[in-house]
C-alpha cells in the first residue's frame, strides 16, 4: 500500500521538509508520484525513515547513515565496515564530551567569580554589561 508524505510524517515523527531533504540527500529512495505529482511511499519506507531518524538522534552524520543503509542492503559487505563507522562516531562523541567537560569547568569558574562586571565572562569570550 502506498502512503502520502504527510502520512509518512505522522507515522515516523519526521517533518515533511526533512523527509524531502533526506530524499535529496539520497537517504530515502525517490517515491512514486501520482498524476497530481504527490509523493507516494511504500509502507516499508516507514522502518527506513525510523532508522534514519534514530541515527540522526544519535548524532550520526548524513554520510555515515548513507553508508549504514548501503551496508544493510549489501549483506556480502564486511561487518568490520559497520564497526568502523561506529568507532569513528564514538571518537567524535568522546571529543564532544571533552569539549563539554571543559565548558562546564569554564562556566563553573565564571560562576565562582560572580557575574557582575563586563569582564566576568571574558575568559570564555563573552562581554556583558553590569548586572543591575
Amino acid at each position: 500500500m502506498n502512503i502520502s508524505i504527510g502520512e509518512l510524517s505522522r507515522r515516523t515523527g519526521v517533518k515533511v521538509p526533512t523527509i524531502r531533504y533526506y530524499e535529496g540527500a539520497g537517504l530515502m529512495p525517490a517515491p512514486t508520484r501520482t498524476e497530481g505529482k504527490q509523493r507516494r511511499y511504500l509502507e516499508t519506507e516507514i522502518s527506513r525513515l525510523n532508522f534514519i531518524r534514530h541515527a540522526r538522534e544519535l548524532g550520526f552524520e548524513i554520510q555515515a547513515i548513507r553508508e549504514l543503509l548501503a551496508l544493510s542492503t549489501e549483506p556480502d559487505r564486511s561487518c568490520a565496515e559497520v564497526d568502523g563507522i561506529a568507532r569513528r562516531h564514538m571518537a567524535e562523541v568522546e571529543r564532544r564530551i571533552g569539549q563539554l567537560v571543559a565548558l562546564r569547568g569554564e562556566l563553573g569558574s565564571v560562576r565562582g567569580r560572580g557575574v557582575n562586571s563586563r569582564t566576568a565572562l571574558a575568559g570564555i569570550g563573552v562581554a556583558i554589561g553590569p548586572c543591575g
